[in-house]
């Protein structure tokens, strides 16, 4: 892989995963132990925030997969990127809309259980998270 296409995709995995690791192992679990945030109002805010992030994700999924492909990787790269894809499109396809429809029930009023789905996207957080981490790591050793 060249290194200019190794820079650029290292520093977007790498803005990724920080942002990935504060919104959701950092933000996400302190935001229900404010005082006052009830589950209705965690929910809404929470919504609104993986909204966002979920969206700019997106767009450094698309920059870093661009930016591999134009530069040639090594089967390595093209693996932690595919997996790193993956996890988000698993997440955006599959699991974000079981929770959108679960927290519609929750906003409306429903006292619900909680939610296995949650577990899903927590496990996709940790396999993109994992995936990010060692996508940067092998586009800094290029």
């Amino acid at each position: 892989m060249n290194a200019t296409s190794a820079a650029v995709a290292c520093a977007v995995t790498f803005t990724w995963l920080g942002m990935v690791l504060a919104i959701s192992f950092l933000e996400t679990p302190l935001k229900f132990r404010a005082p006052g945030v009830t589950i209705p109002i965690g929910l809404g805010i929470g919504r609104i925030v993986f909204r966002a992030l979920n969206l700019v994700e997106a767009v450094l999924a698309a920059a870093v997969l661009t930016v591999i492909a134009a530069g040639g990787p090594s089967a390595s790269v093209v693996i932690l990127a595919v997996v790193v894809a993956g996890a988000l499109a698993g997440q955006l396809g599959l699991i974000r809309p079981r929770l959108n429809r679960r927290s519609d029930r929750v906003l409306a009023g429903e006292q619900l259980p909680r939610s296995q789905a949650h577990l899903y996207y927590v496990a996709c957080e940790v396999i993109k998270v994992t995936a990010l981490l060692l996508l940067g790591i092998t586009l800094l050793a290029v």
